[in-house]
């Protein structure tokens, strides 16, 4: 009996999904800037936000080259993304809620590094193992 094989679906399914959404990121800071554009007002919420398309963007650009996504771009995205919310909400905000998200930052911080520290390790392995 012939065993089907629908890898190929996920590998394409991934890549389709994966273009969609740095499609729709393109609109969406499109759309941002548009806005900020009538608004003839630029904050630097503004510029988190773009910061954060331009970190989703090279994070599906990263998968297309290398076929992996470096764990650490999501941390970097997640760190923007908790800058941005302490930026808009640190007038109104509790000071323990800001201690929280500053320790927060902190904590994705270490885990950035280490990962990064992590995938330096295992490209050095793989060009030993090469040689």
């Amino acid at each position: 009996m012939k065993k089907l094989n629908l890898h190929w679906t996920t590998i394409v399914t991934e890549k389709v999904m994966l273009a969609v959404i740095g499609s729709l990121t393109v609109v969406a800071a499109g759309v941002d800037i548009y806005e900020m554009f009538l608004a003839r007002k630029i904050e630097l919420a503004d510029l988190f936000m773009l910061f954060i398309y331009t970190e989703i963007i090279g994070m599906v650009g990263a998968f297309f080259a290398n076929h992996r996504i470096p764990v650490s771009l999501p941390i970097i995205i997640a760190i923007t993304a908790l800058c941005r919310l302490i930026v808009l909400h640190s007038k109104d905000a509790d000071p323990w809620v800001l201690i929280a998200e500053a320790g927060a930052i902190l904590v994705l911080s270490a885990a950035a590094y280490i990962m990064s520290y992590k995938d330096k390790l295992s490209l050095e392995k793989k060009k030993i193992r090469k040689e």
